[in-house]
Order: structure tokens, then C-alpha cells, then sequence
């Protein structure tokens, strides 16, 4: 009887790091597109985020990022030139350079109501500004290898912590199989590779950090108590891509730590 071969989880990981590299690089370059200028009325703007009327009644959503030169304020009804570049995203641009050509009038009593602008507008703009929330909780799945098991557990997110792309990501995991449970507790950080804007629809990071694993093994599960795990120390390296609505897909190997799976494949949400 032939003998299933599994691939070395470190292989698993560097081409799963390579593909995703590859992927944002591809579409970086793609993307990329000589900076436009245009002038119109701010909406609404926030340290993340900008919307602007333009002279011909459309909305325009911007977003900011390093390097970018913008006033401290940009009250609704401010005129601006804004100079921008494309994203991976259509209908949503980068300012690179704000300008104001005229402050909003407040001389005359209370600024008159802007119109809104459409709601496919506001709900990306919704979800950048959650994006880059410095606290938040998540959900996730998965399964894993060697030994087989299924998973679920809860994380959080804390962070940009040291670096602007450093996040600090603890979880909790709960793992069930035909002879194996174990409970892991991961304090994990995670780097976030910039191939891609940090407001784009996506992101992929790299990560690592130690485990404290409590693992029980057996036949016999008609009384299993927590005093019937062993504890392993180990340490996870995992990589992964993450989507600006919440969802991410994620690779994670353990080492030091048998019989904690050598491969796990986990999707999440982080609201």
C-alpha cells in the first residue's frame, strides 16, 4: 500500500508567499497610471478618507496615504484641487495633493446642505474607515493536517503597533479530531507586505509568534477533563491574504509542538 506524501509545510508556505507576492505585484503594476487632477467640493473627509463633488455633479471617493500633502482640515464645502493616482479599486483614487482654493463660508450663518452622495460611495467609504480601526475582533475555521482535525476560534487585532504594517493579532483555537483535541492559545503578529495600497479591497501578510498548546490523545473520550491535556510550547509561522470587507484566508504551520497539526488551512471574518 503506497504512503500519502505530504509536502513539507515550509515548501507549502514559501509557495503560497511566493503566489501571493506574485499576484500583488502583477496587479500593483497593472494599476499604476500618471497622477490626474480635478477640482471640486469636499463632501465629507476624515484622516482616511475623502469625498469630493466635482464640477460636473459627480462624487469622487479619495483615500490618503503616505506620502500625501493635505491641510489639517477640509471642512464640507471647502473647494479643492486634488492631484491623485489610480488604485486597484475602481472608483476610488489615492490623493497624493490637496489644495484648497476656497475655504467654506461661514460668515453667512450655517453652510448650505450638500447633497449626499450615492450609497455605494458611502459603504466604501464605510469600510475603510473600519478597515483601519485600531482595535477588532474576529472569527475563524479551518482544518488541519497531520494530524486531521477541524477547527474554530475566536482572534483580535490590535494595531499598527512599532510600523504602520505591524499588527498585533492574538487567538484562541479549539481543534477536534478522531483521537486528538487540543486548545491553542497564539500570540501572533502579523506584517502586512505593502504590494498594495493599505485602503485596497486586499492585503497580504506574513506572520509568526509562540503557542501554548494543551493537547489530549486517546481512544477513550467518554471522560475527558482539561487535567488529561499535556502541554506543548511551540511556534507558528503562517502567511496569508486578507480582504478589505473582513474576510482572509490564511496558511499556518506549528513547529516544536507534535501532535499539533503540521498544516492548518483557516478562513476567518474580523468585523
Amino acid at each position: 500500500m503506497r504512503r500519502l506524501v505530504i509536502p513539507s509545510p515550509w515548501f507549502l508556505l514559501l509557495m503560497c508567499a511566493l503566489s501571493l507576492a506574485a499576484f500583488g505585484q502583477d496587479s500593483a503594476s497593472s494599476s499604476q497610471q500618471n497622477g490626474d487632477t480635478m477640482e471640486g467640493t469636499v463632501i465629507s473627509s476624515s484622516r482616511q478618507t475623502m469625498v469630493v463633488r466635482s464640477n460636473d455633479g459627480q462624487f469622487h471617493l479619495f483615500t490618503f496615504d503616505r506620502p500625501a500633502t493635505r491641510p489639517k482640515s477640509l471642512a464640507a464645502g471647502t473647494r479643492v484641487r486634488v492631484v491623485s493616482a489610480s488604485t486597484d479599486e475602481a472608483g476610488v483614487r489615492r490623493a497624493t495633493e490637496v489644495t484648497v482654493l476656497e475655504a467654506a463660508s461661514t460668515s453667512n450663518g450655517p453652510a448650505p446642505a450638500l447633497a449626499p452622495p450615492p450609497q455605494e460611495v458611502r459603504d466604501v467609504e464605510h469600510e475603510i474607515e473600519r478597515d483601519v480601526r485600531r482595535w477588532r475582533l474576529g472569527v475563524r475555521v479551518g482544518a488541519g493536517l497531520d494530524p486531521e482535525l477541524f477547527m474554530f476560534g475566536v482572534h483580535s487585532q490590535m494595531g499598527p503597533i512599532f510600523s504602520r504594517n505591524f499588527f498585533f493579532r492574538p487567538n484562541a483555537e479549539f481543534d477536534f479530531g478522531e483521537l486528538t483535541d487540543f486548545v491553542g492559545l497564539n500570540l501572533e503578529g502579523a506584517y502586512r507586505l505593502p504590494l498594495s495600497s493599505r485602503q485596497g479591497r486586499w492585503s497580504t501578510y506574513l506572520g509568526a509568534g509562540p503557542s501554548l498548546n494543551f493537547i489530549h490523545q486517546g481512544i477513550d473520550r467518554s471522560d475527558i477533563q482539561f487535567g488529561n491535556f499535556d502541554y506543548q510550547t511551540g511556534f507558528n509561522i503562517f502567511t496569508g491574504l486578507q480582504f478589505r470587507r473582513g474576510t482572509f484566508v490564511e496558511v499556518k504551520t506549528s513547529l516544536w509542538a507534535h501532535p499539533v497539526p503540521t498544516l492548518r488551512l483557516i478562513f476567518g471574518y474580523t468585523f
